[in-house]
C-alpha cells in the first residue's frame, strides 16, 4: 500500500512537470507564429496580402492532418540583426486535394523574407524531404533575397543559397513536381527559384520578378522604369513569357495551385504494409506521468511504447537478450514498423549481472544490429526511440569488444535502406546519438519531445570535466581558487552547457525537425511513412565489411 501511494505521488509529480513543458512549448510556438511581430503583420496585410501562415493554411486541406518542419529554426539566433523567427520561412507537410505535398512559404514580415543562413538550411531541408520521398513541393515566394549583412554565410558554399537552384534542376529531372507562386518580391538570384520550377504563377500588382530592381537599373544603366513595368505580372505573363499564370490576388493564386495539384497523376509506391489504424488501448496521456522529471531517473520504456502503438500491441524481438535495447514489431496508425528503443530501467542479465538503463552494452548492440537487418529484409520502416547515455565503458566492455559491436550497430543504421524515423524522448548523448539514428544518419524525420537533451554528455558531467580543466589552468598560473569560487564556476559552466543541450537549441539549428508534444508522435510517424511510401526502395541492404 505504501509503495502504491509513493508511485502515485511520483506519477503525479512527473505529470505536472511534463505538462508544464508542454505549456512552455505552446507559448514558444505562439511567439514563433507571429513571425516579424504584430506591427509588421498589419503592414503586410494592409498591402492586400495574406501572411505566410494564412497562405499555407488556405492551400492545405483543412480537415487533413499536417506537420510543420523547423518551426523553431533560428530561435534566439541573430539577435544582433533583430532575429529571424522560424528562419523567415514556413514549411509544412500536408495534403492538397488529397495529395501529400510539402509547402514552403517565405514570411515577408521577417526582414522582408530575406535569407539568413538558417533560412538556407531550412529551405534545403524542405527540398531534401521532397527528394527523399519524391513528393511534390510548392514554393510560395515573397522574399527580398540574400540578407546582405550576412552574405558571406549564405552565398557561396555548397550548402548555401545556390544549392536551392541546383536542387530545382535535379528535382525536375527526377520527375518531382515543383510549383511556385510569386506573391511578393522576387529579386536577383531568388528570381531563379520560381522560374526553375515546373510551373509558375504570379500575383498581379503585389508581386514582381527581376534580377535587379528599378533603383539598381537606374544606377547601373541609367534607365528610368518602375518595378511593375520592369517585372510585374503583366510584363512576365504577356511580354517576357517568364511566368505561366497571372492571379488576381493571393487566394486566386492558391486556388490555381490546388487545381494544378489535383490533376497530378498517381505515384509508384514503395509498398509499406498498412492496415486500418487503431488507437492504443493504454491511455496516451499517461506518458506524462511515466516519463520522469529527472533525466537520470529510470523508467520502463515498454510503458511508453504501449501508449504509442496501435492496440498497445508490441511483439518483442529477442526479449530476454540485450535488455538495455528493446526491439520489436508494432503498428503505428496502421503502418507496420520496427521499433528500436533504449530501455531506461535497471535490468538483470541471465548471468545475474545488473545493467544500467539507457546504456548500450555489447549484447544490446548485437541485438539491435540483427533486428535492423531483419526490418530491411522485410521492408519494414524503422522507428528509433532515443533515451541513451552512450555505450558501456570500462575494461570488461573494452575487452569484450564494445567498439566492434557498436560499430556493427552504426553500420546497420548507416546502410539501412528502409525509411528511418527518430524520436528523441530523453537523453541523446555521445555515440549513443549516432547508433540510435541521430541527424547524421539520415532519418526521414527527426523530432524531440520537450524532455529531450542532445549533447556529447550531460550538463553535470560536462561541467565537471570543464571545471577540472579550468581549475587546473588556474593552478598552473599560480592562482588560488576557493571552494566557493569553484562552486560558482561550476554553476556558470553548467548553466551555459544546459542551454546548449535544450531541445530548442537543437531545433533552432535544424539538428531536429521539430520539438513536439508526445501526443503528436503517432501523427508525425504516420505522415512520414506515407511520404516515404512515394519513393520505391531502389537499393539493396548491404552492410559491407565488418569486424566479426
Amino acid at each position: 500500500m505504501i509503495n502504491f501511494v509513493f508511485m502515485n505521488i511520483k506519477f503525479n509529480k512527473n505529470e505536472d512537470f511534463n505538462k508544464l513543458l508542454i505549456s512552455d512549448l505552446h507559448k514558444r510556438f505562439a511567439k514563433v507564429k507571429l513571425g516579424g511581430g504584430k506591427e509588421r503583420i498589419k503592414k503586410h496585410v494592409a498591402k492586400g496580402k495574406m501572411t505566410a501562415r494564412q497562405r499555407v493554411d488556405y492551400l492545405l486541406d483543412s480537415k487533413a492532418k499536417s506537420i510543420e518542419i523547423g518551426a523553431f529554426a533560428g530561435d534566439n539566433m541573430y539577435k544582433e540583426h533583430g532575429g529571424c523567427a522560424s528562419g523567415g520561412v514556413v514549411v509544412k507537410i500536408g495534403y492538397i486535394k488529397g495529395k501529400q505535398c510539402i509547402v514552403v512559404a517565405n514570411d515577408a514580415t521577417v526582414k522582408a523574407g530575406a535569407w539568413f543562413p538558417i533560412t538556407g538550411k531550412k529551405n534545403l531541408r524542405a527540398q531534401e524531404i521532397s527528394i527523399e520521398n519524391k513528393i511534390p513541393i510548392i514554393y510560395l515566394v515573397d522574399s527580398a533575397g540574400v540578407y546582405l549583412p550576412m552574405q558571406d554565410e549564405i552565398f557561396a558554399d555548397k550548402e548555401h543559397f545556390g544549392r536551392i537552384f541546383r536542387n530545382n534542376a535535379v528535382m525536375s529531372s527526377l520527375g518531382i513536381s515543383q510549383i511556385s507562386a510569386v506573391m511578393g518580391s522576387c529579386v536577383a538570384g531568388g528570381a531563379y527559384l520560381p522560374i526553375m520550377s515546373d510551373e509558375s504563377i504570379i500575383v498581379d500588382k503585389t508581386a514582381s520578378i527581376f534580377l535587379a530592381g528599378s533603383y539598381l537599373v537606374k544606377a547601373a544603366i541609367g534607365e528610368n522604369i518602375d518595378n511593375e513595368t520592369l517585372g510585374g505580372a503583366t510584363t512576365h505573363c504577356e511580354i517576357s513569357g517568364v511566368t505561366d499564370h497571372k492571379a488576381k490576388n493571393d487566394k486566386d493564386a492558391l486556388d490555381k495551385i490546388k487545381r494544378i495539384v489535383e490533376k497530378i497523376g498517381d505515384f509508384d509506391k514503395a509498398g509499406f504494409n498498412k492496415v486500418k489504424s487503431e488507437a492504443p488501448k493504454e491511455n496516451e496521456e499517461e506518458i506524462f506521468g511515466i516519463l520522469p522529471k529527472e533525466r537520470n531517473s529510470p523508467y520502463d520504456m515498454l510503458e511508453i511504447i504501449k501508449r504509442l502503438v496501435d492496440k498497445s500491441e508490441f511483439d518483442q524481438y529477442k526479449e530476454g537478450y540485450g535488455k538495455t535495447i528493446i526491439a520489436g514489431y508494432a503498428r503505428i496508425d496502421g503502418w507496420s514498423v520496427g521499433i528500436v528503443a533504449n530501455q531506461r530501467k535497471l535490468v538483470k542479465t541471465k548471468k545475474g549481472e545488473m545493467q544500467f538503463g539507457g546504456v548500450i552494452y555489447n549484447d544490446s548492440a548485437d541485438k539491435a544490429t540483427r533486428f535492423i537487418a531483419n526490418c530491411n529484409q522485410k521492408k519494414i520502416p524503422l522507428v528509433f526511440l532515443q533515451d541513451v547515455t552512450g555505450f558501456m565503458v570500462g575494461s570488461k566492455s573494452e575487452h569484450s569488444g564494445i567498439i566492434k559491436d557498436g560499430a556493427k550497430m552504426v553500420n546497420a543504421v548507416s546502410n539501412s535502406v528502409v525509411p528511418k524515423f527518430t524520436i528523441i524522448i530523453g537523453n541523446s548523448y555521445g555515440a549513443g546519438n549516432y547508433a540510435m539514428c541521430g541527424k547524421a544518419y539520415d532519418p526521414r524525420l527527426i523530432v524531440a519531445w520537450p524532455s529531450a537533451e542532445l549533447a556529447v554528455m550531460s550538463g553535470s558531467s560536462a561541467a565537471k570535466v570543464l571545471l577540472q580543466i579550468e581549475t587546473a589552468s588556474l593552478k598552473k598560473r599560480g592562482e588560488k581558487i576557493t571552494s566557493e569560487e569553484e562552486a560558482e564556476l561550476f554553476d556558470q559552466i553548467k548553466s551555459r552547457y544546459d542551454e546548449q543541450i535544450s531541445p530548442y537549441y537543437s531545433a533552432a539549428r535544424m539538428w531536429t525537425d521539430a520539438v513536439i508534444n508526445p501526443l503528436d508522435t503517432r501523427t508525425w510517424i504516420s505522415i512520414g511513412i506515407e511520404a516515404a511510401n512515394h519513393a520505391p526502395i531502389e537499393k539493396q541492404f548491404n552492410m559491407g565489411v565488418l569486424q566479426v
